[in-house]
């Protein structure tokens, strides 16, 4: 007779049952119902590091499986890049191995963490020596590199952990970086510091196989400013802070937030959560996503499209039955950000010292100017640096008698903290410099865009977000900007097909959480962009009423202005 005490089953809850087999582990379907299913159940794929560090490293690019080389390499934060020379017309027509170089796109997670001048200096290190000099700030506050040869890749690890950094899930079906408070545990207006929480969740997570193998990707931010600055609309899982009458500070539970082809904004549950119990309650979301998400389609693998078929409520009901086994308590959830969660410019701490945001343009920075802010931060003393959900970044701990000479130092690399609006507020993927989802160039066309229209508004008095993709899958956010551009091959006036974008207007996040108005069969030309956007930024300058935002303005403006098939000049 066995005399093993078994532990107690699950408690169930009852979970709704899809009419066709949609591969939830959590139903009792565990057969592979596609490519990628069958590679994950093949292998784990955090398996793949010691492939890389004890033979392909070794035998270069020609070595490598392809399962791991188009799978699982992304579980450590690595893609191939597009090979040179493949215009747009390519991305769709071309099979994914024809799209490959042999050179390799990396992201490093920075996880809200606070980097000293030696994590900067060694992420700039990282650049010159082994990727071109190439760095981005990415709007997942990673740090993405470009030119990475497989023979370089366990060197770059050996230097990232040794002061404390890593890639791993920074891509894959995972728990990818994690977006906490640029101001986190600073600023005086903080309801509540969410760093605990956020090391607490990414010490659960770091490998970990039971949250390696997801349907598809799952993002995490974790915040306690009143700003909503990690984005907590368009995340898998977000903690929010709030404050309960009774208990005090806290954090709101926010789910199923994603954009892509089918943009949801999250579903908040009105609950709070202490900081204690926080990492409790993303396993149990992380863990309803692995088992009852949606495995065969990818189109449909994300949480969102659970969440929507489920409603907020069912999806409560699991996650206290059978996730947590008691009973969240209620509490409305916070409305709309306070005020702008970029940081950008100068700003008071609660302990008398400053913090400071700057803005690079798009994101792009490159290795010398990293190991120069690795400098900067020793030079004056300054606590450390945090990069923001925005493409940017905010010094930490500036004293007040260095606030100054900081600034100026600042922008003597490349670093404003009093940019235009057009720098502050415009954001651009990887495209298809980079990218092999890509249909046409962003980083560049941004960077251009932006030095235009500094030149053509250069006294703007009101924020107007500019998000510029390269393809369909919105990675800069096309639907939750004021103006958002998605990226796609247009007709020109002669009938040629050029590079050009679909337009969304008055889409936002933080002071006003909604999806952009796309403009039905409206498209335009890269060439033809900043005209475009002068014509109705300038009906909106003309038209608004007194503190009327941009959005406010879109949505009750003709469809001729939006357009811009009229031309106004601004009052």
């Amino acid at each position: 007779m066995n005399d093993t005490v078994q532990p107690a089953a699950r408690p169930r809850a009852d979970v709704p049952r899809p009419k066709r087999g949609e591969g939830q582990w959590g139903l009792g379907y565990s057969t592979p119902l596609n490519k990628n299913e069958q590679s994950k159940k093949d292998d784990n794929p955090l398996n793949v590091r010691a492939r890389i560090e004890n033979i392909y490293s070794k035998r270069g690019f020609d070595s490598i499986d392809p399962a791991d080389l188009r799978g699982r390499f992304r579980w450590y934060g690595i893609y191939t890049q597009r090979a040179p020379g493949l215009d747009g017309g390519k991305t769709g027509a071309l099979e994914e191995e024809q799209l490959d170089d042999r050179y390799f796109m990396m992201r490093v997670r920075s996880d809200g963490r606070l980097l000293d001048a030696g994590q900067l200096r060694t992420l700039g290190g990282i650049s010159t020596d082994f990727a071109r000099n190439t760095a981005d700030i990415t709007d997942r506050s990673n740090i993405q590199y470009h030119w990475i040869e497989i023979e370089d890749v366990p060197t770059i690890w050996e230097r990232l952990e040794a002061v404390g950094l890593s890639t791993e899930e920074a891509c894959g079906d995972s728990p990818r970086g994690m977006l906490g408070s640029p101001v986190a545990g600073v600023a005086k207006d903080e309801i509540i510091d969410g760093t605990p929480a956020l090391a607490e969740i990414n010490r659960r997570r770091t490998g970990n196989p039971e949250y390696a193998n997801l349907p598809r990707k799952f993002k995490t931010s974790v915040s306690g400013h009143p700003s909503l600055d990690g984005a907590p609309e368009i995340n898998d899982v977000s903690f929010v802070g709030v404050v309960h009458p009774e208990h005090g500070p806290g954090f709101d539970l926010w789910v199923g937030g994603a954009l892509s082809t089918n943009p949801f904004l999250a579903a908040r549950m009105g609950v709070w959560i202490p900081i204690d119990e926080v990492a409790d309650v993303w396993e149990g979301v992380i863990s309803i996503f692995r088992d009852y998400g949606y495995r065969r389609l990818r189109s449909r693998a994300r949480l969102k499209f659970l969440v929507k078929d489920w409603g907020i409520e069912k999806f409560r009901e699991v996650l206290e039955v059978e996730y947590l086994q008691r009973k969240l308590v209620s509490n409305p959830s916070p409305t709309v950000a306070t005020r702008n969660g970029d940081h950008i410019g100068v700003h008071e701490q609660k302990d008398g010292n400053f913090y400071i945001g700057a803005a690079p343009t798009v994101g792009r920075v490159n290795g010398e100017l990293l190991t120069a802010l690795g400098d900067l931060v020793e030079t004056y003393g300054v606590a450390g640096v945090r990069f923001t959900a925005y493409q940017k970044l905010v010094l930490i701990g500036v004293a007040p008698d260095k606030v100054d000479d900081v600034v100026a130092a600042l922008d003597a690399i490349g670093l404003q903290a009093n940019p235009s609006n057009w720098r502050r507020s415009t954001m651009a993927c990887t495209g298809i410099e980079f990218c092999k989802l890509a249909i046409v160039d962003t980083k560049q066309r941004a960077h251009d865009l932006v030095a235009e229209l500094e030149r053509r508004f250069p006294d703007l008095d009101t924020e107007i977000t500019v998000n510029v993709n390269g393809c369909p899958n919105s990675c800069a956010r096309t639907q939750v900007a004021d103006i958002g551009l998605k990226g796609q091959l247009v007709l020109d006036e002669d009938g040629n097909q050029v590079e050009g974008f679909q337009v969304h207007l008055g889409g936002g996040i933080g002071f006003r959480a909604e999806l952009g108005r796309k403009l039905r069969a409206h498209k335009v030309t890269s060439k033809g962009l900043d005209d475009y956007i002068t014509t109705i930024v300038n009906a909106y300058l003309a038209q608004r009423t007194e503190g009327e935002a941009f959005a406010d303005w879109v949505a009750r403006a003709d469809e001729v202005d939006l357009r811009g098939e009229k031309t106004l000049e601004a009052v």
